[in-house]
């Protein structure tokens, strides 16, 4: 059931003759109150089971917004689009041009490529591994950029007083990710260089606030995440970095674009992508104000953010050859462990550039 204004109210009503019929034809005072448990009940449990679904189902558009006018954006927690939406900048070059900005955030890579597929957004970012799994979904994406390696920006973290000492101690034991995320990647690839086997592992699939959340109670043994949480986790429990990405996965941010944004709106995207330069050249020698300007658009302290700005990688980079082939591979893994349905052909949607620089 899709609850909106015009059938919720017809469900209420529905509850309201309900109590009546059980107040008239019975005088148990327990089947009364019975009567009207049971429907506010089904009142929040359709609510709460439905958010999804309404959130999916809500226009990409304000009323009166020229759909044609609107650069449709999402951002995750951090990064180079996360302060671009803070500073402004692009909505300045836009607003020039008669167009707006219409910003989205996602708490990981894989709900942005979802929110892709699905026409809502004409461009956005995400870490390694989620594409692969959208484009085996046959998602439109097009890979229009990337940033450096940033290795140091994701790991695999253990209570500060747990008994692993070892990747190779992981075996049994519980780990918990956000499934299709750039970590997901990191444990496979991180089991492989201790001789251990993905079925080695007990993966719990959960996004990171719950995964913190578990981590923290110690309901599983290890936790494998991406800043900003990451740096937030250390600071606030101690954790203990059981390996981070450093040579065992690039762990690179890649920028994608819709492909019918791409085709129809390439002097849009070339926009986008001179803003994001940008802003990263600006951001690199300024790790305190991007802290400090984040903080509050993301809701994580200005301490910790200032700790993975300082660690984060800056700039972007074209989508060379190179970078298919590592991503290629990367897919072939997740398809030899059935981790997505079938083979794909990452070049088929990537914006192949044979430069070095971007522009």
């Amino acid at each position: 059931m899709l609850i909106n204004q015009e059938n919720f109210s017809a469900f209420i009503l529905k509850c309201h003759k309900a109590v009546k019929v059980f107040k008239e034809y019975s005088s148990k005072k327990f089947t009364f109150l019975f009567a009207v448990s049971f429907c506010l009940s089904l009142i929040i449990s359709a609510c709460s089971l439905n958010t999804s679904v309404i959130s999916a189902s809500m226009p990409s558009f304000s009323i009166g917004q020229d759909p044609e006018k609107v650069v449709r954006i999402g951002h995750q927690k951090f990064g180079s689009l996360s302060l671009l939406r803070a500073k402004g900048d692009l909505e300045k070059k836009f607003n020039s041009m008669g167009l707006s900005v219409r910003w989205n955030q996602f708490p990981a890579g894989p709900q942005l490529l979802e929110a892709l597929n699905a026409g809502r957004l004409d461009f956005g970012h995400a870490g390694e591994t989620p594409p692969i799994s959208a484009q085996a979904a046959g998602a439109p994406l097009l890979y229009v950029a990337s940033s450096p390696p940033n290795p140091k920006g994701e790991a695999i973290l253990v209570p500060k007083d747990s008994q692993i000492r070892n990747l190779a101690d992981l075996k049994g034991k519980k780990i918990a990710l956000n499934k299709g995320s750039n970590v997901h990647h990191l444990v496979v690839q991180a089991l492989a260089k201790a001789n251990l086997k993905y079925t080695d592992i007990q993966p719990i699939f959960i996004p990171p606030a719950d995964a913190r959340a578990a981590f923290e109670q110690k309901k599983v043994d290890a936790w494998a995440i991406w800043d900003p949480y990451f740096a937030a986790a250390e600071q606030a429990t101690g954790a203990r970095i059981l390996t981070d990405a450093t040579n065992i996965v690039e762990n690179r941010e890649f920028l994608f674009a819709s492909q019918s944004f791409a085709k129809k709106h390439s002097d849009r995207l070339k926009i986008v992508l001179e803003e994001i330069e940008k802003v990263d050249e600006w951001a690199k020698s300024r790790p305190k104000e991007v802290a400090q300007i984040l903080s509050p658009l993301i809701g994580i302290d200005a301490g910790v953010l200032e700790q993975v700005a300082k660690r984060r990688a800056y700039g972007l980079e074209p989508i060379t050859k190179e970078v298919v082939a590592y991503q290629q591979r990367l897919a072939d893994t997740f398809y030899r462990l059935k981790l997505v349905p079938k083979k794909i052909d990452v070049n088929q949607v990537a914006m192949v550039s044979d430069r070095k620089q971007l522009n």
